[in-house]
């Protein structure tokens, strides 16, 4: 109860907002890194490399005591991994989709969060998310156009547009939600600094073999390319490094329902850097689905 009251504090609502505007505007540079030679698995690799060695030394500085279980040392690895997988789906959609439908379609995984709680630990779905689920999958289908109406194109030719792009979406969704529910139920103990070293250290390994496998890294082929490479590299790390270091210190513990308006920062950002635009009727759907979203996680906070 007091950690929701001091997370709706000017400070710290700042803050969020500050963080949701920096993880929309990786994905807006990570486009552009697409856009400009560079392959996911490569942007993943820098992304996690840096990310894990600034926390792995924040660790250091502040004298952060690392012990893991035998049941961490079983879990990590699998959380560690699923993110990895979820973070080369979710670029490889943003690679794909205007960049805020991608963040939109991912944005389902509190209902992929709910399966997965019911199909491994048995947990029953709260009411409020059995109404919130229609209401969020209406909102994406008017989003992503999924009838072709605003496209032009028909259900046939926007699926095919866009298919490729959702499917990888809705898989980083699927991973992230399982990855989280692992997390609350396996190594929730962890200290949220060590857990994210360790899981940006496996996402990154995940990638590397990626490289590894496609031939080696894609680097960018243009002065853009390298702009976003380092942006979305700057831009990722420090995201995490204040969710970890000046958000505890606000009174707000993990994520908040805030950060869930990062699809709609992206919408701007997409529009004024990349000149992406996406129909009213898909606004209206894209503003459903992010009012849903922040309804039910500030529900689930109070």
């Amino acid at each position: 109860m007091g950690t929701s009251r001091k997370a709706i504090s000017g400070t710290a609502f700042a803050t969020l907002l500050l963080i949701a505007l920096m993880m929309g505007a990786n994905h807006v540079a990570a486009r552009i890194a697409f856009n400009n030679g560079v392959d996911v698995a490569t942007a993943v690799v820098f992304r996690s490399a840096v990310t894990a060695t600034v926390i792995a030394i924040l660790l250091s500085l502040q004298r952060v005591r690392i012990a893991f279980t035998a049941r961490h040392k079983r879990m990590l690895p699998l959380v560690g991994l699923l993110i990895g997988v979820q973070s080369l789906c979710l670029y490889s959609a943003v690679a794909r989709l205007p960049v805020a439908l991608a963040l939109l379609a991912f944005n389902t995984y509190p209902l992929w969060t709910a399966i997965w709680s019911f199909l491994i630990y048995r947990h029953k779905p709260e009411r409020a998310l059995l109404i919130a689920m229609p209401i969020i999958l209406a909102g994406l289908a008017l989003a992503l156009d999924v009838f072709g109406a605003a496209s032009g194109l028909g259900a046939a030719g926007q699926w095919l547009r866009i298919g490729a792009g959702v499917g990888f979406a809705l898989a980083a969704a699927g991973t992230f939600g399982l990855a989280l529910v692992i997390t609350q139920h396996e190594a929730g103990d962890v200290d949220g600094r060590v857990r994210t070293a360790t899981t940006m250290t496996i996402a990154g390994l995940v990638a590397l073999a990626t490289v590894g496998a496609q031939g080696g890294f894609h680097l960018p082929t243009a002065p853009a390319g390298w702009g976003g490479l380092a942006a979305l590299t700057f831009l990722y790390g420090t995201a995490f490094t204040i969710m970890f270091t000046v958000l505890p210190r606000l009174g707000v513990v993990g994520n908040s329902a805030i950060m869930n308006v990062e699809p709609v920062f992206a919408l701007v950002l997409a529009w004024l850097l990349l000149g992406q635009t996406i129909a009213p009727i898909q606004v209206a759907g894209a503003l459903v689905v992010v009012a849903a979203v922040m309804v039910l996680g500030l529900r689930k906070s109070s």
